[in-house]
């Protein structure tokens, strides 16, 4: 690991290397993969599913598969990676701890969240897990970056619910686990099946495309999210996630040391192309805006309310798309205000 990001975030490492390396994922039915069961470390830890514990005042602590969770109500924060807590150095720095313990302490926080889900993810995810959520109160969303930067890949991985993460190695696994002897079933002789890979000859989107796309696919299932929270009486929030081109446009100083390493690693630009630019951001947060006042949902787009509140010199990012304890605790306060939870 390059001497910046070992020094600087530590914890990364172990995000990557404990928690989605291959062959640390577990393989899952209609979600793909989650996050390893009851996993334990000073930076993270997950119950028999995988889902993160929160904290609360006075030592509590909590998870969706903790045989000791709330009875309720209870609020939940649903999301991928951020909402995961990426780049947070303890459990109690995530935004579901920091809401818990901190800005809105009046009901637990559950986090509901798979780490690099796009929409259709995180909702089958609580779907598959709905029996054991206890009254709800408020289920608040924090979003909307995956299915962006997944809009940006050619449209022959993307079927009617979205592209994914982990594609390449699904799709390995399962040809390496299908008998090379095809055989008779039910309903006649099996083929190979499923849809082809790209081969990197189709167009990619452009921005505009991508934002539209992104946009549709975390609206369509925002409405989803609506009528589950009509019919258990909760209240519905969602909040686009901040990304550090779209929060400003000079990074910190521990910022710009870590992207720099980074960029040397994997072109950030040149895999999400120009999503990462100020404007798509603000034509994505456009657009999430006015469904979601279609839709009768709140919205809120942390990205200016971050920028705003930060000092130039506040390090706030761990990567472009992961927070620091300072910016999870940042954001949360900002979520807090903005949506009433305080």
């Amino acid at each position: 690991m390059s001497s910046h990001i070992a020094t600087l975030t530590p914890q990364m490492r172990h995000y990557t290397e404990e928690l989605y390396e291959d062959g640390r994922l577990r393989w899952l039915p209609y979600t793909m993969y989650f996050h390893p069961a009851e996993h334990r470390s000073a930076i993270v830890n997950t119950d028999r599913f995988g889902f993160r514990y929160s904290h609360g005042p006075d030592g509590a602590r909590a998870a969706l598969g903790d045989g000791e969770r709330p009875a309720g109500p209870v609020n939940l924060l649903v999301g991928s990676s951020m909402a995961f807590g990426v780049g947070a150095t303890t459990d109690a720095a995530t935004i579901a701890s920091r809401l818990w313990s901190a800005h809105a302490p009046a009901r637990p926080w559950l986090s509901v969240a798979g780490r690099s889900f796009n929409s259709t993810q995180e909702l089958v995810l609580f779907l598959l897990h709905r029996h054991l959520v206890p009254e709800i109160d408020r289920i608040v969303v924090v979003s909307g970056f995956n299915n962006l930067g997944l809009a940006r890949q050619p449209q022959s991985p993307n079927w009617d619910h979205g592209a994914y993460f982990q594609h390449n190695e699904f799709t390995e696994k399962m040809a390496a686990d299908r008998p090379a002897r095809k055989r008779d079933g039910l309903f006649g002789r099996r083929g190979a099946g499923g849809p082809a890979l790209d081969t990197g000859n189709s167009p990619r989107p452009d921005a505009a495309t991508q934002v539209a796309v992104g946009a549709e696919l975390t609206l369509r299932h925002l409405d989803s999210w609506r009528l589950l929270a009509k019919a258990t009486g909760a209240e519905l929030s969602f909040a686009l996630q901040p990304m550090a081109t779209w929060v400003r446009e000079q990074p910190a100083p521990e910022e710009q040391l870590l992207f720099d390493e980074l960029d040397e690693m994997f072109s950030f630009t040149e895999v999400f192309g120009d999503i990462i630019a100020p404007a798509t951001g603000q034509a994505y947060a456009e657009a999430l805006r006015a469904g979601c006042e279609r839709l009768g949902v709140p919205f809120t787009d942390l990205n200016p309310l971050l920028g705003a509140a930060a000092s130039a010199k506040d390090w706030l990012f761990t990567d472009r798309a992961h927070l620091t304890d300072l910016g999870y605790d940042t954001v949360t306060g900002l979520l807090a205000d903005q949506l009433g939870l305080s």
